[in-house]
């Protein structure tokens, strides 16, 4: 029996393998994943345990010992090296692995900043796995100088464990503003204040030119003519997925594995979930990049290889912690036309995104009450009268009924 194989093993694998077994499936199932540690959660890298507050131990998703007991074959530190469709087999470090159905967890890597403007030279970094943040760790001394490059979150998150060790950190960020593609106005402001009141130098609308060293670099100099001295750098710029074992296999690519409204590829036998997956919705055809979306996919991919139909409807929500800020995010604010502001008598503020009449989304800090709530509206597809987010007054129980 050629049975079950995926190829990737971070959340979204670890979470089909298990949603394969809870499902009924007895037949073989292998795992193959390139680290060499056991699936492992990503969120907490650049807080947590950059900040030397969680161990690895803590950051798997399952205990070692589970995927013996569940009889999944977990293949470390192996790379997939290529699909044969007609033969339905993986060629995996020598050896070929025959599949009745082949599942694509292979993720998304971050882009790093080019070698024609020093991005290869050492003390340069990224924030995706274990190895990356491990690299680093021994760099967060108070005083050192650190460049972060990019404003999203990764690289807010990363500037806040910086600056909570006592390192001196400048971020830059290309575009006019951080948070610029993923968050508006108000909520970006809300982290910029916060980041200055601990020390961070933020700059908008300039990027990197190129950095300068030999071997390790030592200085960088900005669009703008400026020029800082620097230990390390992080490059938090995005991320791409990882599509290049499904492109060479001849499967549909449209920013990531294209898949159907149930995950499967443009090969029937084939299916894909995660980072690496874009699917339809609404109309369109979009890619996610988070847990809740990972374990989700996952799970309903793993149900329909099962035989199930069952179509994958999204209901995205997000996280980041910042110092003592926690940020919160329900639905998605693509294409909206106004915010809406929400302030809380202790502190808490939300942002609500509105396209006509519509609630897109909500980003909630410091403000669970508010999270709740806006994912209940949005999954049931209501939306309150902006006017009555907006009053402090209005008690939140109450946007889930008309008036």
């Amino acid at each position: 029996m050629a049975g079950i194989v995926v190829i990737g093993a971070g959340q979204a694998g670890a979470s089909l393998v298990a949603g394969l077994r809870a499902g009924g499936h007895d037949g073989p199932i292998t795992l193959i994943g390139e680290e060499p540690v056991h699936p492992y959660q990503r969120p907490p890298l650049s807080k947590t345990y950059l900040g030397g507050e969680m161990t690895v131990e803590r950051l798997f998703l399952r205990p070692p010992e589970f995927y013996a007991e569940q009889r999944i074959d977990l293949r470390l530190a192996t790379r997939a090296g290529a699909i044969n469709r007609a033969a339905r087999t993986v060629h995996v470090d020598g050896e070929v692995i025959g599949y009745d159905q082949l599942a694509l967890t292979t993720g998304s890597r971050p882009r790093r900043l080019p070698a024609s403007i020093g991005g290869d030279l050492d003390g340069v970094f990224v924030v995706r796995t274990i190895a990356d943040v491990d690299a680093m760790a021994p760099q967060f001394v108070a005083s050192r100088r650190v460049l972060i490059v990019g404003g999203g979150y990764i690289g807010l998150e990363a500037a806040a464990v910086a600056a909570k060790a006592g390192l001196k950190v400048v971020l830059v960020e290309a575009a006019e503003r951080i948070l610029q593609r993923v968050a508006d106005p108000g909520t970006a402001d809300y982290f910029r204040d916060l980041h200055r009141t601990h020390g961070v130098d933020i700059r908008e609308g300039t990027g990197l030119a190129r950095l300068v060293g030999e071997d390790r670099v030592t200085a960088a100099e900005l669009a703008d003519g400026t020029r800082l001295d620097v230990d390390f750098v992080i490059a938090g710029i995005g991320i791409a997925p990882c599509t290049e074992l499904a492109e060479a296999a001849g499967l549909t690519i449209d920013n990531g594995v294209a898949v159907d409204e149930f995950g499967r590829t443009s090969d029937a036998a084939i299916w894909a979930a995660g980072d690496c997956a874009s699917f339809p919705w609404r109309g369109t055809r979009i890619r996610l990049e988070s847990v809740p979306h990972a374990i989700h996919q996952a799970e309903t991919v793993a149900a329909n290889m099962l035989g199930g139909e069952q179509p994958y409807v999204p209901k995205p929500w997000f996280w980041s912690d910042q110092y003592d800020v926690k940020l919160q995010i329900a639905g998605l604010n693509t294409g909206y036309e106004r915010v809406v502001t929400r302030k809380g008598d202790a502190g808490q503020v939300s942002f609500w995104y509105y396209a006509g009449g519509r609630l897109l989304a909500v980003d909630a800090l410091n403000d669970p009450r508010a999270f709740m709530m806006a994912r209940r509206l949005i999954e049931n597809g209501i939306s309150p009268d902006p006017a009555r987010v907006a009053d402090p007054a209005t008690d939140l129980r109450s946007l889930a009924t008309p008036g």
